[in-house]
């Protein structure tokens, strides 16, 4: 037995001889941001949810890092690096190198008091393969405030140390792989080569202080003699805490290198205002005038009907973000408008004229509920769902708002310039003539920023639908984003249709339909829809290019536990290639969402460019969650690592799916606990 197998079996034998477990204490992220020690990875898992964006560098190189915890066992790191000085392969010389890399991290068993906890990760799967590799490793709590990790590496995890792969020899040869243009996921290289043994220690003697000692088995090839001169396989890291969520790391690294971290850890679960500040229900001014209370609320009345026992009510939520909460407040307003004889009422939520399933609501219980100290438990057992209710509207809805707000256009991962952006004023305007329809308009003037100074032109030899982005944003300060004619309707309580015309978004205008079926009860929902389309010319007015395309897509929406939700889009693209999308996500009751994408049309990886293909990441942040004040508006950002061509989509304001989610009984009932608010 030689020593490093001497070491592994000794290690083992006191992670699993240790009485101690899972003590409490927040992970650490390492300097490519996933759970880690200082270079290498651990077991650990953040808390189910947790967000953490870092920023590590040293030796000229700075990663910054997006990490999600997908799942209580899940992890994803969405990582951007800017490397200077690289000796790529066949010994070619980079100046700099912007790369973008996707990791994942799996905890496969919990840890407990006979065993410790274990983990496998696989890096840079889809990017350029600078820091891809596989590996699997296990943690265990020690005594004194100590926790052990040690792991097996192979690619990356395996250039010190390396010995014959222990899965065999079908294992035993990693393919070659060059920078390229990144984007292709190498399936045959997991697990392959070499494999090498890395581990460390970590002692945390209070929420404030972190202090770490590793054994590295990254040889750092890419790096070594040319960026740095790597003397060791020895870290050590010292973390502290100057917030609970702000962390500041310092490293020795490698015998040779000082690094420096930042940690910034956030948890949509966890609202840095509580539940929210409350708004007390405003009181009756003695006029029996319905709408006018609701109004007070941030609600507004489209129909109501009273026969005998029975109350139908349609209600638009205009200010609170949780749908049930919305529901309560109008609520609480009816219970003193309604004649006593009114026994049951079914109220629904509606949007742009589309009705929502409705909450069957029981007077006698309801007032039972009302000062219930079960927090509303056995009040919710006693509420039922029913289909939309059918009411002829209250009055017109002809309705004008307007807004002037700050805007911010960012523009990530440009070669020449990594972080672009302009900032401005916009003017948003919207007119509801009747219900179900909506004329809506955004017109947008530049203040500062440097989105038009990118040098960098398209090369593409597809249409050029997106990769043109940087003439829209060199012509002109002051742009018309969308202007818009929308028209809603809802021929059965299941189905709702769309028709949208005009000037769609920066990039294209046109007419677009879409139909959405969603059966009343069910995890999932079908749509479809068709776009006729002609390219804006580049000052952002009125004109537009000779480029005209018809896209289309059909599409199969899934909702399920905890959600977690698939979309599957299938058709026609901007670029008129054929193929499809599957976005993954995960939502919450309080309006937070991550997902991620990925698109595969019939365009050739090389004809498509860097990349290879269409992908990226899609977060929602309610802005009631930061401000803890009742709003319904959001903040929506699409991260792409690179913007071409294929697989590009129209945006189009009000799609069925995302404007209905709010309505349904499966979003009233898991906001429900804000009820009573």
């Amino acid at each position: 037995m030689d020593m490093r197998a001497f070491v592994f079996l000794w290690l083992w034998y006191v992670m699993l001889g240790s009485a101690a477990e899972g003590q409490d204490r927040p992970l650490r992220y390492n300097t490519y941001g996933a759970p880690g020690l200082i270079d290498m990875p651990i077991a650990s898992s953040a808390e189910d949810a947790e967000l953490a964006f870092s920023v590590s560098s040293f030796a000229g190189q700075t990663r910054n890092t997006l990490t999600f915890q997908v799942s209580p066992r899940l992890s994803a790191s969405l990582r951007y690096a800017d490397l200077d000085n690289i000796l790529g392969p066949g010994d070619v010389f980079y100046d700099t190198i912007l790369d973008r890399s996707l990791a994942l991290h799996y905890r496969l068993l919990d840890e407990t008091p006979q065993r410790p906890a274990m983990a496998i990760g696989i890096a840079d799967f889809v990017g350029t393969g600078i820091y891809a590799g596989e590996y699997v490793v296990a943690t265990k709590s020690l005594p004194g405030d100590l926790s052990a990790s040690l792991g097996l590496g192979w690619g990356r995890y395996a250039g010190v140390g390396g010995v014959d792969n222990p899965l065999g020899s079908a294992f035993a040869d990693r393919p070659a792989r060059d920078f390229g243009a990144g984007g292709e996921v190498s399936l045959d290289a997991f697990f392959t080569g070499d494999a090498a043994v890395f581990g460390g220690l970590r002692w945390t003697p209070n929420d404030r202080v972190d202090l770490a000692v590793e054994y590295s088995s990254d040889a750092y090839p890419y790096e070594d003699g040319v960026s740095f001169d790597r003397r060791s396989p020895w870290n050590v890291g010292l973390t502290y805490a100057l917030r609970p969520n702000l962390r500041l790391s310092g490293q020795y690294l490698y015998g040779a290198e000082i690094g420096a971290q930042l940690t910034y850890v956030i948890n949509p679960l966890q609202p840095p205002f509580g539940s929210g500040f409350g708004v007390p229900v405003a009181p009756s001014s003695g006029a029996p005038d319905l709408s006018r209370v609701l109004e007070a609320e941030g609600l507004a009345l489209r129909a109501i009907r009273v026969a005998g026992p029975r109350a139908d009510v349609v209600i638009e939520n205009k200010k609170f973000a949780p749908s049930a909460q919305a529901l309560g407040r109008a609520m609480r307003v009816l219970a003193r408008f309604l004649p006593d004889s009114v026994r049951v009422v079914h109220i629904a939520l509606a949007q742009n004229g589309l009705v929502g399933e409705a909450v069957v609501i029981d007077r006698a219980a309801w007032r039972q509920g009302e000062f219930s100290n079960d927090g509303g438990a056995a009040f919710r057992d006693a509420v039922a769902f029913a289909p939309p209710v059918e009411v002829d509207p209250v009055r017109p809805a002809s309705r004008f708002t307007w807004s002037v707000s700050p805007y911010l256009t960012p523009n990530l991962f440009d070669p020449d310039n990594p972080l672009r952006a302009d900032a401005g004023l916009a003017l948003d305007a919207r007119w509801q003539p009747r219900q179900g329809v909506v004329v809506a308009g955004t017109l947008r003037q530049k203040l500062a920023g440097n989105l038009d100074q990118a040098a960098r032109m398209s090369d593409s030899v597809l249409p050029r639908v997106r990769s043109d982005f940087a003439l829209y944003d060199q012509e002109g300060d002051a742009d018309i984003a969308d202007l818009t004619l929308a028209w809603y309707a809802q021929p059965r309580a299941e189905v709702t249709t769309r028709l949208t015309f005009g000037l769609l978004e920066p990039m294209f205008a046109g007419a677009s339909a879409e139909v959405l079926w969603r059966p009343a009860g069910q995890t999932w929902a079908l749509g479809a829809e068709i776009n006729q389309l002609q390219q804006r010319d580049f000052d952002g007015d009125f004109g537009v290019l000779d480029y005209e395309v018809t896209s289309g897509h059909a599409s199969l929406y899934w909702e399920g536990a905890a959600g977690y939700g698939a979309q599957l889009d299938m058709g026609r693209y901007l670029a008129g290639d054929w193929g499809g999308t599957l976005t993954l996500s995960r939502r919450f009751a309080n309006g937070w969402m991550l997902g991620a994408f990925a698109t595969l049309t019939d365009v050739p990886f090389d004809d498509f460019g860097e990349g290879s293909f269409d992908k990226g990441i899609v977060l929602t942040v309610p802005l009631s969650w930061i401000s803890g004040q009742p709003r319904r508006d959001v903040l929506t950002r699409t991260i792409r690592p690179v913007t071409r061509d294929g697989g590009a989509r129209v945006a189009v304001e009000g799609r069925l799916y995302e404007l209905t989610r709010p309505l349904t009984a499966r979003v009233i009932d898991d906001t429900w606990g804000t009820f009573w608010r």
